[in-house]
């Protein structure tokens, strides 16, 4: 059945669906963002930054707080253990634009970890409140949380976490179904997002392991949550996000995007990338993204894919990356990776 509650607010914004891309360190860099937005995003929120401004004038957090020309609302989300320090980045980030402040205390690396952030405050739950009323009083501006359901099995804490969270004034919630322990290993589970839906009165975002229309309709339909946020499932894929959206309002699936349409997008990725990035840098982060979009392409098995790869790893042109896009959908599948490496020479340049 189509979805007919009211859509999500947080404060002032009311999403347009329901769903949202996740933040996603290495990922959801302004190219992706805007990719994904245009393909159905409700929301995009940006990768993780410091919140220790000293380490802002890095090249790489630099182009993490690159929000130029992105519509609104702008989401920026803030990790760290500190709660005055958290405070003062939300109120710069605040200053610089940002119009929504989401707080990590989701991620699992150890990096982050071990300086007590991410996940690893779900530890200490006084200091959950500390960070959340700290970051809250500082800004005009909504905040959110981001966090999993607890650090270990032992201690599945998200429903007091929540409870704390939408008594500190935060304005949506989102909650990835798996304990830090866990990483992204194993299964996702949702009775942990339940009982969270149902413990707050504040919006509740599902996160983990929602890879297709069918599946965030069961989510939402098992959880009571407000919306999907899709993070790895977007990785390749963009197009989740319409095709979530289309089943939700209609209850009906959309058809995938045709071959043409794929290589738009995918030569439009790269130049983007290019453009964002630089020449150097552009390629080289490109070719993670080409190796996600072909781990999704079903015209190709997994030797077809690995040729693909191999030989688009090897270029070291932006011209080149394009050309490759342009000779992947020009021949037949089971012929595309021959043909394709023929096309291509040593040095990265185009044969032909």
């Amino acid at each position: 059945m189509p979805e007919s509650r009211p859509l999500p607010r947080i404060g002032r914004h009311t999403l347009p669906n329901r769903v949202v891309l996740a933040p996603m360190a290495g990922v959801t860099d302004r190219p992706f963002r805007a990719l994904c937005r245009r393909l159905g995003a409700g929301l995009v929120v940006g990768e993780m930054v410091t919140s220790d401004p000293s380490l802002w004038h890095t090249r790489k957090s630099r182009l993490r707080m690159d929000h130029h020309g992105e519509p609104g609302p702008r989401a920026v989300q803030i990790a760290g253990g500190d709660a005055r320090m958290l405070a003062e980045a939300a109120r710069l980030n605040a200053e610089m634009g940002a119009e929504i402040i989401d707080i990590n205390m989701g991620c699992p690396a150890k990096k982050v970890c071990n300086k007590a952030a991410g996940s690893a405050l779900l530890r200490d739950e006084a200091l959950v409140a500390e960070i959340l009323e700290a970051v809250v009083a500082a800004v005009a501006v909504p905040v959110t949380l981001k966090i999993r359901t607890g650090w270990c099995a032992e201690s599945n804490n998200g429903v007091r976490v929540a409870r704390l969270a939408e008594d500190a004034g935060i304005q949506a919630l989102a909650v990835h179904g798996r304990h830090r322990q866990q990483r992204y290993g194993g299964q996702a589970e949702y009775d942990t997002i339940a009982a969270i839906k149902a413990a707050v009165d504040i919006p509740v975002f599902a996160n983990g392991d929602i890879d297709s229309a069918e599946k965030a309709r069961r989510v939402l339909d098992y959880t009571g949550a407000d919306a999907v946020m899709i993070g790895r499932g977007a990785q390749g894929n963009p197009w989740i996000f319409r095709e979530i959206d289309h089943h939700l309002r209609h209850g009906r699936p959309l058809p995938p995007p045709d071959d043409d349409e794929r290589a738009r997008v995918l030569r439009g990725h790269l130049v983007a990338l290019h453009d964002f990035y630089g020449e150097h840098m552009g390629v080289r982060i490109a070719r993670k993204h080409l190796g996600w979009y072909l781990a999704g392409d079903a015209r190709f098995d997994d030797t077809g894919r690995r040729a693909l790869r191999a030989t688009f790893n090897g270029l070291d042109s932006a011209d080149a990356q394009c050309h490759f896009i342009d000779e992947l959908f020009r021949h037949e599948p089971d012929m595309a990776p021959s043909r394709v490496a023929q096309a291509m020479t040593p040095d990265g340049t185009c044969a032909a």
